[in-house]
């Protein structure tokens, strides 16, 4: 997969929309310098173009495309765990403590999504196997 993606911390001056931008993200955005994505996230969407859009949307900040976006979930083993909710898409995220942002899954069932967050072990698994995107 060949995303060009700009990495660079948006949040250098604060916009209108950091306002609802959640404090545990923001901490750890001007950290963040590579991106993964899982196969798994791939899969899910099944739409590479569409992948390519959630993530710049992501890195970006871009609170127009999303319901809620950044909203912290949980801390597992140092790495922060984030969701963005896209129509009536799921889409999980984390940061590790390497300081990668890691695209994990993407679900439109609420219910798997919440048995996603607590299988701790798949989540540890999937962050360890996932490769930088170039």
């Amino acid at each position: 997969m060949d995303l060009n993606l700009r990495v660079d911390n948006p949040c250098i001056e604060r916009k209108d929309f950091c306002i609802n931008c959640n404090s545990h993200f923001m901490k750890v955005r001007p950290s963040i310098r590579t991106v993964a994505v899982s196969r798994r996230f791939i899969k899910d969407l099944k739409d590479q173009e569409m992948a390519d859009s959630i993530i710049k949307d992501v890195l970006d900040c871009s609170h127009l495309e999303f319901h809620e976006l950044h909203k912290f979930e949980k801390n597992i083993d140092g790495n922060l765990i984030f969701r963005a909710k896209k129509e009536k898409a799921h889409i999980v995220y984390g940061v590790d403590r390497n300081m990668r942002i890691i695209f994990l899954r993407a679900m439109k069932n609420f219910t798997q999504y919440k048995r996603f967050l607590e299988d701790t072990k798949e989540i540890l698994r999937m962050i360890a196997r996932t490769h930088v995107v170039d």
